[in-house]
């Protein structure tokens, strides 16, 4: 059985959210929530998505773990709760490893699953928005693994992160998980346009959404720099 189930993994399916849903229900989905923020090698994840995709499949998750309700509306709050839990706790670990670790990262050699570029990226991102980085940080893919261990490394004070963690961690759960089910719903019901059969293509389109604040950080102030500097 364990010879089949590896002859047919591919490693592509790590990067389809609906891999783990359907191979590994709520509790895998929960690890990566958690991951995500909590491991700092977790940054290749697929956050945003696979909350989409989860409100998608939200009936077959929680039937796999026998929480079916009968009522989609609380079948997603039970997701939801179970997620913002994972996540809070996840950016808690972040912060901690943060405070304790976090400032020799800046010392630690590239590597497969850690690259210095993005803690950088992480920090200026929490410079210029401060407390509220840890928020917004929840919507863009990489920032968000690499946030609240900045916030650790410059010392935020543990109740401010608290504040912020939890707001921020309520907001994209529970955005991504209800759109991606009241999308589908309103997507059948007026168009007869199922988002299931279809999930390659939407997960691209939240990828291209989500980094597009990221490409633009990059790619668009970068081109600004030598006119500023020429003046």
């Amino acid at each position: 059985m364990m010879d089949f189930i590896l002859l047919a993994f591919n490693w592509h399916q790590l990067l389809q959210p609906q891999w783990y849903i359907e191979n590994g229900g709520l509790w895998l989905l929960l690890f990566i929530v958690f991951a995500e923020t909590g491991l700092f090698v977790g940054f290749f994840l697929p956050g945003d998505s696979l909350l989409f995709v989860a409100g998608i499949l939200s009936t077959s998750l929680v039937n796999s773990v026998s929480l079916n309700t009968g009522n989609d509306f609380f079948n997603l709050l039970i997701i939801s709760a179970l997620c913002i839990i994972a996540g809070i706790l996840g950016n808690t670990v972040g912060y901690i490893f943060g405070r304790k670790i976090g400032p020799a990262m800046y010392n630690w050699r590239d590597r497969f699953l850690f690259k210095k570029k993005y803690l950088y990226q992480a920090h200026e991102f929490y410079e210029k928005h401060g407390g509220g980085a840890i928020v917004m940080a929840r919507f863009l893919p990489i920032v968000r693994t690499f946030a609240p261990i900045v916030a650790g490394i410059v010392g935020m004070d543990k109740k401010k992160f608290g504040f912020f963690n939890v707001i921020g961690c309520v907001a994209w759960v529970v955005t991504m998980l209800f759109a991606g089910h009241y999308l589908n719903t309103f997507c059948k019901s007026q168009f007869n346009f199922d988002l299931e059969k279809h999930l390659e293509v939407i997960v691209i389109g939240i990828v291209v959404v989500t980094t597009a604040p990221v490409a633009f950080k990059l790619f668009f102030v970068k081109k600004k720099k030598p006119d500023n500097t020429s003046v």
